[in-house]
Protein backbone atom coordinates (compact mmCIF):
# COMPACT_ATOMS: atom_id res chain seq x y z
CA UNK A 1 0.00 0.00 0.00
CA UNK A 2 0.91 3.53 -0.94
CA UNK A 3 1.17 6.58 0.85
CA UNK A 4 1.97 9.86 -0.13
CA UNK A 5 3.00 12.31 3.35
CA UNK A 6 4.50 15.57 3.38
CA UNK A 7 8.00 15.38 5.44
CA UNK A 8 9.64 18.32 6.84
CA UNK A 9 13.29 19.23 6.36
CA UNK A 10 15.28 21.97 6.68
CA UNK A 11 15.33 22.90 3.77
CA UNK A 12 11.06 22.79 3.43
CA UNK A 13 8.35 19.94 3.31
CA UNK A 14 8.32 17.70 0.53
CA UNK A 15 5.97 15.23 -0.61
CA UNK A 16 7.17 11.63 -0.34
CA UNK A 17 6.29 8.19 -1.34
CA UNK A 18 5.74 5.56 1.68
CA UNK A 19 5.43 1.80 0.05
CA UNK A 20 4.67 -1.37 2.74
CA UNK A 21 7.43 -3.57 1.68
CA UNK A 22 5.55 -7.13 2.09
CA UNK A 23 8.49 -9.23 1.40
CA UNK A 24 11.09 -7.47 3.58
CA UNK A 25 9.21 -5.83 6.11
CA UNK A 26 8.92 -1.98 6.86
CA UNK A 27 8.64 1.09 4.18
CA UNK A 28 10.41 1.98 1.37
CA UNK A 29 10.31 5.96 1.16
CA UNK A 30 11.13 8.45 -1.75
CA UNK A 31 10.72 12.31 -2.02
CA UNK A 32 8.71 13.18 -5.08
CA UNK A 33 10.55 16.08 -6.65
CA UNK A 34 14.33 14.90 -5.12
CA UNK A 35 16.54 13.34 -7.23
CA UNK A 36 18.08 10.51 -5.52
CA UNK A 37 16.44 11.30 -2.14
CA UNK A 38 14.98 7.37 -1.54
CA UNK A 39 15.44 5.26 1.83
CA UNK A 40 13.98 2.63 3.91
CA UNK A 41 12.71 2.40 7.39
CA UNK A 42 11.64 -1.00 10.04
CA UNK A 43 8.45 0.99 10.46
CA UNK A 44 6.80 4.63 9.24
CA UNK A 45 8.70 6.70 11.97
CA UNK A 46 11.95 5.63 11.46
CA UNK A 47 11.15 5.63 7.31
CA UNK A 48 10.23 8.97 8.01
CA UNK A 49 13.55 10.10 9.76
CA UNK A 50 15.48 8.41 7.24
CA UNK A 51 13.93 10.38 4.32
CA UNK A 52 14.53 13.28 5.85
CA UNK A 53 17.86 12.61 5.91
CA UNK A 54 17.91 11.35 2.53
CA UNK A 55 16.68 14.73 1.04
CA UNK A 56 18.87 16.83 3.42
CA UNK A 57 21.65 14.80 2.08
CA UNK A 58 21.09 14.69 -1.83
CA UNK A 59 20.10 18.44 -1.68
CA UNK A 60 23.59 19.40 0.11
CA UNK A 61 25.21 17.39 -2.52
CA UNK A 62 23.71 19.12 -5.24
CA UNK A 63 24.80 21.99 -3.63
CA UNK A 64 28.42 21.58 -3.36
CA UNK A 65 28.57 19.46 -6.59
CA UNK A 66 26.58 21.62 -8.64
CA UNK A 67 24.66 19.03 -10.32
CA UNK A 68 21.54 19.36 -12.27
Amino acid sequence: MKKILNVKTKYGSFNCIFESEKDIGGYSVEAKNVQGAVSWGKNINEAKRMIVEAVEGAIEAKAIFRIQ
